[in-house]
């Protein structure tokens, strides 16, 4: 980023935003896992939290965070919320896997041998043989 002067021009900013972050996350720790600092100009703190209720939470605590910015040398005058809901990321949920008993296992066995060898037939036998090798360890 250095390289760049448009990128270069941004590090202090980007720096005072971090610091001023690491500040309001030290004063609200649990408050501050889910709210960001989005701006600081002219002594306006903008906070972004993440939803109304979260927004109310952390309004009360205003008084308590300007205080603690102002001991700490921030010179905030006043703080502004603004709520900016974010995409929460689905969690992944783990596939299941069908595990067929053992008397399924074997009649799709016969199904696939007693079929037909036939250019219509071929497709569906080479499904059941897939889902034999994925279901019956050891099979041809």
């Amino acid at each position: 980023m250095r390289g760049n002067d448009k990128m270069a021009a941004l590090l202090p900013t980007v720096a005072r935003l971090a610091a001023l972050q690491q500040d309001c996350a030290s004063v609200l720790p649990a408050l501050f896992d889910a709210c960001s600092v989005l701006s600081f100009e002219s002594g306006q703190l903008v906070l972004a939290a993440p939803n109304a209720a979260f927004a109310a939470k952390l309004k009360q605590q205003l008084p308590k965070l300007q205080e603690a910015l102002l001991k700490g040398g921030w010179q905030v005058s006043a703080i502004r919320i603004k709520v900016q809901v974010r995409k929460i990321a689905e969690k992944t949920r783990p596939q299941k896997q069908l595990v067929l008993p053992s008397a399924a296992k074997s009649a799709l066995a016969s199904l696939k041998e007693s079929l037909e060898e036939t250019p219509q037939n071929q497709e569906l036998k080479a499904a059941l043989e897939a889902m034999l090798k994925r279901h019956v360890s050891g099979y041809r």
